[in-house]
């Protein structure tokens, strides 16, 4: 599965705003956000972010924003995109709803993960199992009714253990069903878009894909 690599704390400071990439530690000091809050590279500090942008530019950061946030790269954010425009109704929510549908995103809205890279990790190493059936495609496209459960090998682990105490801070929206103390979860419906992040412009990716 392709993905990205590199400095997670530079996607956010390209974007100008925290993506909240790297769960807790993005709500401490340490946040790169916190201590250069200004674009990577050379001329990153000297850059700014004054002047009037372009309308591609706005289009091109808005795609790039909502990539990241998923950690999606181009062919498959594209590919989501094409099957959202297939669907009835609004492309850019049905986008939305594709991206939150996601095993990995699933996974981390119900609080097993602090973040969506670590719940792509514990699903790539085969900690769950998905409507009795074990799945590491973190990519797998949930639908309504669809059950995951932690395994129970799994449960025995120290993470494990200890995620009900970690996990209490962590609310899942009211369109997933989670319980920390059995280790299951459930997709109880498509989120509404006041339910998806606010900070997302679906309206500006669908205006970039067609241009």
């Amino acid at each position: 599965m392709a993905r990205y690599t590199g400095p997670v704390c530079k996607l956010c400071r390209r974007e100008g705003e925290k993506l909240f990439l790297k769960g807790e530690r993005c709500f401490t000091p340490k946040c790169a956000m916190e201590r250069r809050a200004y674009p990577p590279g050379e001329h990153g500090r000297f850059s700014g972010r004054a002047g009037r942008e372009s309308d591609y530019s706005r289009q091109l950061r808005a795609k790039q924003k909502g990539k990241r946030i998923y950690g999606v790269l181009e062919r498959q954010f594209k590919r989501n995109f094409d099957d959202a425009r297939r669907r009835p109704g609004l492309t850019g929510l049905n986008l939305l709803q594709i991206l939150e549908s996601r095993f990995d995103n699933i996974v981390y809205r119900a609080g097993f993960a602090e973040s969506r890279s670590q719940a792509r990790q514990l699903i790539n190493h085969g900690h769950f199992i998905l409507n009795d059936r074990r799945n590491d495609i973190a990519s797998t496209s949930l639908k309504p009714g669809d059950k995951i459960t932690v395994r129970e090998t799994s449960k025995q682990t120290e993470y494990f253990k200890t995620l009900r105490q970690a996990g209490e801070m962590r609310t899942p929206p009211t369109w997933i069903e989670a319980d920390l103390d059995k280790l299951t979860a459930r997709m109880l419906r498509l989120p509404e878009r006041a339910e998806i992040d606010g900070n997302l412009n679906e309206q500006l990716i669908v205006e970039y894909y067609s241009r």
